[in-house]
Parts: structure tokens; sequence; C-alpha cells
């Protein structure tokens, strides 16, 4: 028989008052449906989106089908999810003051695909009003996937807080780092800033565009023309150190460097990303024989957000910068 603290550590009661579930070996289960339910109405509820066109805000929660928990083995938390979702939505035009409604239908938010990835549908009542719907379909359904991100955020935080219970070696491992911090801060000629590590990648993106260098340039540093492409109100102080804020706060950041139809170079971030994380985005303005290539070079993208910051480059500037050139085409 092993002496009393000897043997597999599993089965060995560590001396703290509950004695339960020791170094979480065991499966313990925690139903997240109702809170889930809870959660995404305040999520989902009351977004907002705006363009010169009009203003679309998401109203009631219709329908919120499926359920939620999260389990917890061995220290590894395990979560499932399936929503089939239902908003309500109304919009005004500003030209007019016409007032339409419409529906976002979610089909199927679940773990098996990424936020980013999950099925967005927006219809609306018959009748005019199209011009809303398309607003809803691309700044709507930006927030929307963003407010469920948020969500799925809490889930794996907020919602498990007290499921993996602290062991003597993870409370040994946390003291050392401390320490280790503590030493590194008092041996540093200036203040060090303390924050959390995050995975980041790089990324590289290039696009043609049927128009001149100068154009180009201005569409992302004039706040006329931000707001068109945008679809969204923006904030722009096109200088060295000049703060911007576009999409309606949801992107956020500075200018580091302003290099005339020829570079920018940004501090970039999403409000999806962690607190004071901040990626750099350079963008070079290339001429290429009637058009001109835009190459995108960003570094420190948090790696969870990757397929989320290449769709919004390609679908919400890439994309809407080209409608904006046929239309300015087309007026002359």
């Amino acid at each position: 028989m092993a002496k009393w603290g000897q043997g597999d550590p599993r089965w060995i009661v560590e001396e703290r008052e509950d004695g339960t579930n020791v170094n979480n070996w065991h499966w313990t289960e925690r139903d997240a449906t109702s809170w889930s339910k809870a959660k995404l109405r305040e999520a989902l509820v009351g977004l907002v989106v705006e363009s010169e066109a009009g203003r679309c805000e998401t109203t009631e929660l219709k329908q919120v089908e499926g359920e939620a928990s999260c389990s917890s083995r061995k220290g590894k938390l395990i979560f499932f999810y399936e929503w089939n979702i239902k908003l309500g939505w109304k919009g005004t035009i500003k030209e007019s003051g016409a007032k339409h409604k419409g529906l976002i239908e979610i089909p199927n938010l679940s773990e098996e695909n990424e936020v980013d990835d999950t099925e967005v549908n927006v219809s609306k009542k018959k009748g005019d009003g199209e011009i809303l719907k398309d607003l809803m379909k691309t700044a709507g359904t930006a927030k929307v996937r963003e407010a469920l991100g948020d969500y799925l955020k809490a889930l794996k935080t907020e919602f498990t807080m007290g499921m993996i219970l602290p062991t003597k070696a993870l409370q040994n491992q946390e003291l050392t780092v401390k320490r280790k911090l503590s030493e590194n801060t008092l041996q540093a000629s200036s203040p060090v800033a303390l924050g959390v590590k995050i995975p980041t990648v790089a990324l590289h993106m290039t696009e043609l565009f049927d128009t001149t260098v100068e154009q180009l340039y201005s569409i992302f540093t004039v706040k006329d023309l931000v707001q068109k492409f945008s679809k969204s109100s923006a904030v722009l102080e096109a200088e060295k150190g000049g703060k911007f804020q576009m999409f309606d706060g949801t992107i956020t950041g500075e200018y580091i460097e302003l290099l005339t139809n020829r570079k920018i170079i940004m501090k970039w971030r999403c409000r999806s990303w962690p607190e004071e994380h901040y990626a750099t985005v350079a963008l070079s303005f290339v001429p290429a024989l009637g058009q001109t290539e835009l190459q995108l070079d960003c570094k420190g993208v948090p790696i969870c957000k990757e397929e989320n910051m290449k769709f919004c480059w390609q679908k919400q500037h890439f994309e809407e910068i080209k409608c904006l050139l046929q239309l300015i085409t087309l007026n002359g």
C-alpha cells in the first residue's frame, strides 16, 4: 500500500476544503442552454448599421432553438453548441423616410464551423427597400458574426469559470511566473508593459483595381470615400499619428506613416480582438498598365482571427471599393 501522499495523483485528495475532482481528472458537465439563450439575446438584439442610404437595427430575437453545454475531462474543456436563430430587423431609408422590416436567419451555429463561416441569411418583406437589405447583407452580416463571436468568447471564458479547479502544480507554476515577471520588471531600466502574449500570423494579399494610384490612395484617406465604400460612418485623421475609426467603430487604429500615392502604414485592430492588441497593416500602391495593384501586408493578426481578417479585406474592402469605382465611373 502506498504511503500517504504517494501513488497515482488522480486519486490523491489535495489540501483544500472541497477535495473533489482532484487534478480535474473526473468528467464534469454543465448545461449552458438557458445561459446561452439570454447571452444570445443580449449580443444580437440592438445591433445598428448605418450608411448614407439608411439605418438598420436588429429589433428582436424571434427564435432561438438548440442547446449548449460544456464538459471537463482531464483538465480540458469540451464545448457543444448547436443553434437555429431568427432575428427581426427594421430599417429606414434616409432620403424618403420609408420604413421596412425583414428577417435574419442563422440556421446552424455550431462548433463544427468557424463563426466567420457561419451562414447568415437576410430577407425583407415585399416592396421597395432593397438598399436596406443590401446594407444588412454586408455590414449587418459582419456585425451579426461579430456578436456571435462575442457569445462564443463568453461561453468559453465567463460561463466556464470554476470548471477547471486549481491544482498545486498549477499554483506553484503561477507563483514562479509571477516571480520571474517581478524580477524582470526590477531589472528593466524603464517600465515594462505586461500583457498576455497571443499567437499571431502574417497575411499578404494583392488585388488589382481599374483606377489610378491617386484615386485608390484617396479612397483610403478621404473620409467621404471611406464612408461610401464601407457604407457606414467613419472618423479619419489622415496624417502621421492620426486616429481612424471605420465600420461604426468595429475597426480602429492609427496612421503610422503616409507616403502620398505610394504607401500607408497603420496600427489596426478589430473590436473583437484581445484588448489593446494591434496588428500592423501596410498598403502599397503599385501602378500596373492602366490599373493599380494594391499590396496588403499585415503582421500580428491573432491566429484565431486569420480567416475573419481575410474576409474583412476581401469582402468589405476590395469588393466594395470596386463597386464604388464603378459608380464613380458611371457618374462621370
